[in-house]
């Protein structure tokens, strides 16, 4: 990414977010911009952990983004550990299909972190392994794989919202 426009929206943190959406090396600028959009409207803020797949300035985002993006409180981090170090005392919540604990199980708060992983093949093994009890799903049938990215974190995002009275 430029790193002119990193900076710029390295300074872009709300400090009293209600939440905090992680997607770890995205993949794809339109789920980029939606959930930017959706991070905007629930008051959340968004961490793009590195690399990306594409530029922050790519059309797709801003397009799927709308006029929406510049009111978006953004982090850019440059690895999984430097966003860790980031969050040493939060609830760091990873979501994939790979675990049956769904994610209305659980009672959520203001400041919890939610982790989505790349579309083509969520968060690394590695990672869910280390912190399998923190692992949630989205409960759907064996007709699909998973569930869009974005419609993702609107699902997960709009729950934890509702739990703390939205």
């Amino acid at each position: 990414m430029d790193k002119k426009v990193e900076a710029d929206y390295a300074e872009m943190i709300t400090p009293e977010s209600n939440f905090h959406v992680v997607l770890y090396q995205p993949e794809i600028p339109s789920n980029t911009g939606n959930i930017g959009r959706i991070c905007v409207g629930t008051n959340s803020t968004l961490h793009i952990i590195k690399p990306m797949r594409f530029l922050l300035t790519d059309k797709l985002v801003k397009r799927a983004g709308l006029d929406y993006w510049n009111k978006l409180s953004l982090k850019i981090h440059d690895s999984f550990d430097s966003f860790l170090a980031d969050f040493p005392n939060s609830n760091i919540y990873y979501c994939t299909t790979k675990t049956n604990r769904k994610f209305t199980e659980l009672k959520y708060k203001k400041g919890d972190v939610f982790m989505f992983g790349p579309e083509s093949r969520g968060i690394p093994e590695e990672i869910l392994n280390k912190y399998y009890n923190q692992n949630i799903t989205i409960p759907m049938n064996d007709q699909i794989r998973s569930i869009n990215l974005s419609n993702s974190v609107a699902i997960v995002i709009y729950e934890a919202w509702r739990q703390i009275g939205y």
